[in-house]
């Protein structure tokens, strides 16, 4: 690897967790609220299967060539051309979708708080500070996760303690009115991200505990799926049906919270947590795009990337969509293919690829 900086498999389940979740607990209530309805609760149960598979695959390719990436052992698979052009579209939709997150907490602190502030002014601060943590390396962005994490955690417990007494229960009810159908149709969005659990292809080579890396990925991915289940009821159990209609529902839910009159405001408290786990999200997804070009580019040193990349993320940025409310429709209707395309099928094709190579040298070995 190009960074030769190490982690721990507990830090490779924490990167990983808000690489893919940070945002999660942002809008995904609302986008399977309009399908899924009160069985919204059950959509990131079915979305997970494509987070463990994903990981499950990406393990095997890292088992095969252990200290490499997608974008390195792609081309010994099926052949260095072939490699070159999917690893582009791996580094694109990693441009693309920094970009996208980059507009997403953008737009979230306008809307929020910052409403006379230049978008242009919040995103490049924020991609400026995630360019000095790129710089760094693994092991920095490893750190300020295991500092950020725990303090994240301990808000969302307290938020959803707070929240218990504006829960109605019976919201949820009847379970399952219409069949299994529409949780189905609510969990194509969770899909989405727990499919880019793909990025792991990145981590694998700097994980100092190399036989703990599956258990840590499979971890994670169970972790986020607690969370976006306990959001899930949270919105659901506060708001019932009008969830859906809301942009940031658990964001909504914490300006609901009311103690003796000196327990208020804690939208503010949410949003420095929202602002942590995006900073490390941004930063890894950052990281994976500037290693990522680096390696594409057959290069030995990525620092001197970081810096025109995260000009190239911040012009994404404004470019991407015209507003917050076409970004969750592109989250709803496109990425979902999007994804499954670039995310999915590609490494599923070098496994497949890679497994009938080892077979027909195993089956020449014998005779």
């Amino acid at each position: 690897m190009i960074d030769k900086g190490k982690i721990s498999a507990l830090q490779l389940g924490m990167l990983m967790y808000l690489m893919i979740g940070a945002t999660s607990t942002l809008i995904i209530p609302a986008i399977t609220a309009r399908q899924a309805e009160r069985d919204m609760w059950l959509s990131p149960i079915w979305g997970s299967l494509s987070g463990f598979i994903i990981v499950i695959i990406t393990w095997y390719l890292h088992k095969m060539y252990p200290n490499e990436s997608i974008i390195q052992y792609g081309g010994k698979i099926v052949g260095r051309y072939l490699s070159k052009i999917a690893s582009f579209f791996i580094l694109f939709f990693l441009l693309h979708s920094t970009g996208m997150i980059l507009r997403e907490y953008g737009d979230f602190v306008i809307g929020a708080f910052l409403s006379r502030t230049p978008l242009i002014t919040i995103t490049s601060s924020l991609i400026l500070v995630c360019a000095f943590a790129v710089r760094s390396g693994i092991e920095v962005l490893a750190h300020c996760t295991q500092l950020f994490l725990p303090f994240i955690a301990i808000i969302f417990v307290c938020i959803f303690s707070m929240l218990i007494p504006d829960m109605d229960v019976q919201k949820m009810l009847p379970i399952m009115e219409y069949g299994i159908l529409p949780s189905l149709k609510g969990s194509v969005v969770p899909h989405t991200w727990f499919v880019e659990f793909f990025f792991i292809t990145f981590l694998f080579p700097v994980v100092n505990e190399n036989d703990r890396g599956l258990k840590a990925g499979m971890l994670s991915v169970m972790c986020m799926m607690v969370i976006m289940v306990s959001t899930n009821f949270a919105s659901l159990f506060v708001f019932g049906e009008t969830t859906g209609k809301l942009s940031f529902p658990v964001y909504y839910a914490a300006s609901y919270i009311s103690f003796g009159n000196f327990i208020e405001h804690l939208d503010a408290i949410v949003m420095v947590t929202w602002i942590l786990g995006g900073f490390v999200q941004i930063s890894l997804w950052y990281y994976s795009l500037v290693i990522g070009t680096a390696q594409w580019l057959g290069l030995a040193n990525y620092r001197f990337l970081v810096f025109p990349i995260g000009l190239l993320c911040g012009v994404v940025s404004i470019w991407v969509a015209p507003g917050l409310q076409e970004l969750i429709y592109f989250f709803s209707t496109t990425a979902p293919f999007y994804s499954f395309t670039i995310l999915l099928i590609y490494p599923l094709a070098l496994v497949l690829v890679a497994w009938m190579r080892n077979a027909k040298n195993n089956k020449n070995s014998s005779l």
